[in-house]
């Protein structure tokens, strides 16, 4: 599974002509959920998952602070130009591939302090 999605990323570099979709993306988490049940390795799915968490959180802590705001000021006030993370970031200035090689380092240092976990937990 591993090679398939190297190889996928290096045929979906910048200006991206293949995409994955949501049966695609919900296939390789449904594999990777199968593999931590099998394996027992809950937390160093959660580890590894740390992207994922963050870019779900930055769609739901807008709208509850949001909504908390107006409530308590009558205008509502906002945490990012636009949701999620990733939008708010280029609108910010930041170009595509800058965050995008961020998220793929992100993501690598949180899949190596996973692996290590896993491997002192097994």
């Amino acid at each position: 599974m591993a090679g398939a999605c190297v190889g996928f990323l290096l045929h979906n570099r910048y200006r991206a002509s293949v995409f994955m979709g949501s049966t695609g993306s919900l296939a390789l988490g449904a594999a990777l959920a199968a593999m931590a049940a099998c394996t027992g390795m809950f937390f160093p799915l959660f580890i590894s998952s740390g992207i994922f968490f963050v870019e779900a959180s930055s769609v739901i802590i807008p709208v509850l602070y949001f909504k908390t705001t107006r409530r308590l000021w009558e205008s509502g006030h906002r945490v990012f130009r636009m949701a999620p993370l990733h939008h708010h970031l280029r609108l910010c200035g930041i170009k595509e591939p800058i965050i995008v090689a961020g998220a793929y380092v992100i993501s690598s240092i949180l899949a190596l302090f996973a692996g290590y976990v896993g491997l002192i937990s097994a």
